[in-house]
């Protein structure tokens, strides 16, 4: 039976997570990886989506029932999404060696998934495949049905969105500004350049949060207030973004709420990208025809893609916590290619979508552990 790298969690984390010291948080360890059934592919990683919402599957002492996701266990593998490449299967003609994946999967080299899980898409031609972690993946549908479903938003709304140089942030902009249509679209970043990238996807103004006249900024551009905000960082921002809105406005967030909501009949709706899994498909294929038509950008710079042996993954996730990206942070494992290739097949893309009420699609085929 072969065997394959993975990180699992060692020790859950009380603050920012530590890669190094007695109490690291994650350790390197490799694992007995099972073959494929007849209903079942072998895939291995080939890129990493990094993303925050991580973060709340390693704290302590987390709640089963107040996740949409199950938590990571210490001494299980590390969670993430993967864009992955089939390299046995239990079922070529269904599934054949040599097509792409993104699934939901862990920080491991090798993993067994049934393939009843998987869709099948077509690839397109002259986008990089790693857009299918981000602008037209899992982010693009977070962002619209968070701006369109969620926030209600219409063409008449002033919208304001923070995170804005952010994976989901940047598509809120663009669907919020291109599709849409909104009379006006404010951005927050984190730095100047930031902002500027912003306003070329189609922010109106882009506002910079960590500059002293931040408070001022956003009073001035928000004069008239605003409909709708979507909330990609909670907090401050959120806090002072509550004296921003109009009577009967509305929120897309995962935040808690404060005094203001009262007053202002606010609404504010928390949601997960999960809710949308059904229509998955349809919202990829209108964000690919708004591409193609060029009314959005899914391009070089909606991805930060970092280069990476396998022993590295956790060194740039926590690139993720310094703001150093823009658009998507995703890792591209930099290894050798498994040696088992039958044929030359077309390699075809394929999304797992792992849907609520069957959770136990996120994790792989059960491995045994050689720690």
């Amino acid at each position: 039976m072969p065997s394959s790298k993975q990180w699992i969690l060692a020790n859950k984390p009380t603050d920012l997570p530590t890669l190094s010291g007695p109490t690291p948080t994650f350790k390197l360890t490799s694992a007995d990886v099972p073959k494929p059934s007849s209903s079942q592919a072998l895939v291995k990683t080939l890129m990493l989506s990094n993303d925050p919402a991580q973060r709340t599957w390693i704290v302590p002492n987390a709640d089963p029932e107040r996740l949409y996701l199950p938590p990571v266990q210490e001494g299980s593998p590390m969670s993430a999404f993967a864009l992955a490449e089939v390299v046995e299967s239990g079922s070529p003609n269904e599934l054949p060696v040599g097509s792409l994946v993104l699934c939901p999967t862990n920080w491991t080299e090798y993993s067994v998934h049934e393939i009843k899980t998987l869709q099948k898409i077509q690839p397109i031609e002259g986008l990089d495949l790693g857009h299918f972690l981000g602008a037209l993946g899992m982010t693009a549908v977070t962002a619209y049905y968070g701006i369109k479903e969620v926030a209600g938003t219409t063409k008449d709304d002033t919208v304001v969105v923070s995170g804005a140089a952010g994976a989901t942030g940047s598509m809120v902009v663009q669907i919020a500004k291109k599709i849409i249509g909104c009379k006006r679209v404010i951005g927050i970043a984190g730095t100047d350049d930031k902002c500027r990238w912003v306003e070329t996807l189609g922010a109106d103004v882009c506002i910079n949060y960590k500059k002293d006249s931040f408070e001022q900024d956003l009073i001035k551009e928000t004069e008239g207030f605003v409909e709708v905000y979507f909330d990609n960082v909670g907090g401050n921002i959120l806090d002072l973004m509550l004296t921003r809105m109009k009577r009967h406005g509305r929120i897309a967030a995962c935040a808690d709420d404060k005094q203001e909501v009262i007053s202002m009949r606010l609404h504010i709706r928390g949601f997960i990208v999960l809710d949308y899994y059904h229509k998955f498909s349809d919202v990829i294929a209108e964000l690919t025809q708004a591409w193609k038509e060029g009314k959005i950008v899914v391009d070089e710079s909606m991805q930060t893609v970092v280069e990476a042996k396998f022993e590295d993954i956790p060194n740039v996730w926590m690139k993720l916590f310094e703001g150093g990206n823009t658009g998507k942070l995703c890792t591209k494992i930099v290894s050798r290619r498994h040696r088992v290739r039958r044929g030359k097949e077309k390699r075809q893309v394929l999304i797992i979508i792992a849907a609520t009420g069957c959770l136990n699609l996120w994790s792989p085929i059960n491995v045994k552990s050689m720690a």
